[in-house]
């Protein structure tokens, strides 16, 4: 199988007018599975219940929460790491910046080895000329 993309148009970010427009591949999306998908498959290739699975997913969910918010990485094993990211606005001196400086944050996800082999491997197949 071969991960499929389509060709978008992208102007330059932060030039009024999109400035210089390029053509870029963007992967296409086929589907998604969710966390009962996942329960199901994960059920038939084991002795282990769905109810057991399911509890088990939601309390990760939770715990991880918990961690995260804590500024802890959350280490999954070959899966890989979770971690808080922050973004925030720049300031002229260091005094100057405080928790409102802050804009946002994001969860950033660092694959596992397994999977990082797996997208040295990825084929790809252009869709939509």
């Amino acid at each position: 199988m071969a991960i499929k993309y389509k060709v978008i148009q992208r102007g330059q970010p932060g030039v009024a007018g999109g400035g210089v427009k390029k053509y870029y591949a963007s992967a296409n999306v086929t589907g998604t599975q969710t966390l009962e998908d996942l329960t199901e498959l994960i059920e038939f290739s084991s002795t282990v219940s769905g109810g057991d699975i399911r509890a088990v997913l939601y309390l990760l969910v939770k715990v991880m929460q918990k961690y995260l918010a804590d500024g802890q990485v959350v280490q999954l094993g070959e899966l890989g790491a979770l971690r808080v990211s922050i973004s925030s606005n720049g300031e002229e001196k260091n005094d100057d910046v405080s928790a409102k400086s802050i804009k946002s944050a994001k969860v950033v996800f660092r694959p596992g080895s397994d999977i990082q082999k797996l997208l040295k491997t990825l084929k790809f197949e252009k869709i939509g000329e």
